[in-house]
């Protein structure tokens, strides 16, 4: 008997997000061989310039794509969490045009290129639900490269916060509006072009106006509409089929 593997059980509830999954394709998705390894934070998974022969699924942590000038200064395309497969384009990009690192401690699982193949040659909906998931994946640069060209600050910052209590949501990661957010103020800033000086100061004004409460990497969102009409979020783009009201 094949064996069962729970750390996927990450990917099932991502997946169930995006679209149902019919039985088989849960116990097949459980059966996959995993690589386990735990990494401390502000560590490279793969980095630019490798041709990795395996996928890597975040379990548990935080991680993200980025990409660094020749200036040394770097610039966050996306943020990851427990379920998400954020080079599953490497299956068929076999060169990494950009890094992928964690930004907390982390616990991944590693699947071999083969194995993905052979899952999907078997179940092909699946391979449908990992193609839904890029694009998905793309609708997230959309809204990210609207917020770096049209924006305030302070939409930007309203505008993430929004978009990844939903996400986190999505796979159980919420709490009466409140989530662990592992991110320093200079992680926010790399990913929405902002210094962290100015970054600080969005988050005060949002902490001011009675937004959100944040301490110590624990979020809360105090005010919800408020939150969504300040970072003008519509969380459409994300595609979810779980879409009962916050």
């Amino acid at each position: 008997m094949d064996a069962i593997h729970p750390h996927t059980v990450a990917l099932i509830r991502k997946l169930e997000s995006i679209a149902p999954l019919a039985s088989q394709e849960k116990a097949a998705l459980l059966r996959l061989p995993l690589r386990m390894k735990t990494l401390p934070a502000n560590q490279d998974i793969v980095s630019e310039g490798d041709t990795p022969s395996e996928c890597c699924l975040i379990v548990e942590g935080f991680a993200c794509r980025y990409s660094v000038t020749d200036e040394g200064r770097r610039q966050i395309h996306s943020f990851h969490i427990s379920g998400d497969i954020p080079d599953l384009q490497s299956l068929h990009l076999h060169l990494m045009d950009h890094s992928l690192g964690t930004l907390s401690p982390s616990k991944l699982a590693f699947i071999q290129h083969d194995d993905l193949r052979t899952l999907i040659h078997s179940h092909p909906r699946l391979g449908d639900l990992f193609w839904r998931d890029t694009l998905i994946d793309a609708a997230v640069f959309r809204q990210w490269l609207i917020g770096m060209g049209r924006r305030s600050a302070y939409g930007r910052i309203a505008h993430l916060l929004c978009e990844l209590l939903v996400r986190l949501r999505a796979v159980e990661l919420v709490e009466d509006y409140a989530f662990h957010l592992p991110l320093t103020q200079a992680e926010l800033g790399d990913a929405l072009g902002l210094s962290t000086v100015h970054t600080n100061r969005v988050l005060q004004d949002l902490r001011s106006i009675g937004l959100i409460s944040l301490r110590g990497g624990a979020l809360k969102v105090l005010n919800w509409e408020g939150l969504q009409k300040a970072g003008e979020f519509d969380p459409a783009y994300l595609h979810l089929v779980k879409k009962e009201a916050l």
